[in-house]
């Protein structure tokens, strides 16, 4: 095949080369190839062939699922993004492609790069470590001192923006460069940059960093990677568990709501004779991401933090990433 007068981006982790909308994304490429000028400009030539064919499989991977749209069009939601990979069968499913891939501020999902950074720089010896009440009046549920757990589970901005200054910019920024973290840019003060649309991500780019930190693929300490995955655990019944983190952010005269995780869906299985899983299940992970944007204006229109975990559970079940309700 003859490729004239082309030019591609292709996102490549070396830790982790999904099949899912990364591959086709524009925008924060590690390679680029192009033959206008006759130049062309690479890291490694020997990862052009598999690169290209990835591309190419890529494609038959990735689904499209105008029908989720449905729940969000009950709300009058027309700009949501939802992406979610599907591990064990090698697939990406999606809800507006576009939309999965726009950046947007990370707001309070931030927190669980934070922590990651946090825990690998013994800033926070342990997720148990307490920040004092800094006295000032703010919510009922962040006034008090606080351990790393409790200010995760009620996303206590002050605690996370207390950890940033001790963690500091430059070292702030080795870690987000080193993960690729969605923009890298710590562009203004080291405890708002992630809040005040410095700092931006994709819902494409946090499943992928959700599924690096699962298989301990991120460059922190598989401790580190372990102890967040815990903090993340929202819901713990028989067939599932059901890990997430949510975010919400102010942008001009719109609100950005988030909420990321994975799931974990257990199946009854029978091992063969000689297996080194000795357990009758196995656990089948699914990475997913939502955001949606609404109108400050509308604010008062839904409980708008209620309503992106009910979405969030519908379209879960709808592909049986967890079961249905009874």
């Amino acid at each position: 095949m003859i490729i004239n007068n082309a030019a591609f981006l292709i996102n490549f982790h070396p830790a982790d080369v999904p099949l899912h909308l990364q591959l086709i994304k524009t925008h924060n490429s590690q390679f680029r190839i192009t033959n206008s000028n006759k130049i062309m400009r690479f890291h490694k030539l020997l990862f052009l062939i598999p690169v290209v064919l990835l591309v190419s499989c890529a494609k038959n991977k990735l689904h499209d699922h105008p029908e989720w749209g449905k729940y969000y069009e009950a709300y009058g939601i027309k700009n949501a993004a939802f992406i979610m990979r599907d591990h064990t069968h090698d697939d990406t499913h999606y809800y507006n492609k576009e939309a999965c891939l726009r950046r947007l501020l990370p707001a309070s999902t931030f927190k669980i790069f934070n922590s990651l950074v946090a825990l690998e720089t013994a800033v926070a010896p342990d997720e148990n470590m307490v920040i004092k009440w800094d006295s000032v009046i703010r919510r009922p549920e962040w006034d008090k001192d606080m351990d790393m757990k409790e200010a995760f589970k009620v996303s206590n901005v002050a605690y996370y923006q207390e950890i940033a200054r001790r963690i500091g910019p430059a070292k702030m920024q080795h870690y987000l460069d080193t993960a690729h973290y969605g923009s890298m840019a710590v562009t203004s003060k080291i405890d708002n940059f992630w809040l005040d649309n410095s700092l931006k991500i994709s819902a494409d780019e946090q499943v992928g960093l959700l599924k690096r930190m699962y298989f301990f693929e991120l460059p922190f300490s598989e401790r580190a990677q372990r102890i967040v995955k815990s903090m993340m655990l929202r819901e713990d019944t028989l067939g599932y568990k059901l890990y997430y983190k949510t975010g919400t952010g102010i942008v001009g005269d719109s609100v950005v709501y988030w909420v990321v995780g994975f799931t974990e869906s257990r199946m009854a299985i029978k091992e063969p004779n000689g297996s080194m899983n000795k357990a009758d299940y196995r656990d089948y992970p699914y990475f997913f991401a939502q955001n949606f944007i609404t109108a400050r204006k509308d604010s008062s229109a839904h409980d708008w933090f209620k309503v992106r975990l009910e979405i969030m559970h519908q379209v879960l079940r709808d592909y049986g990433a967890i079961p249905p309700t009874k």
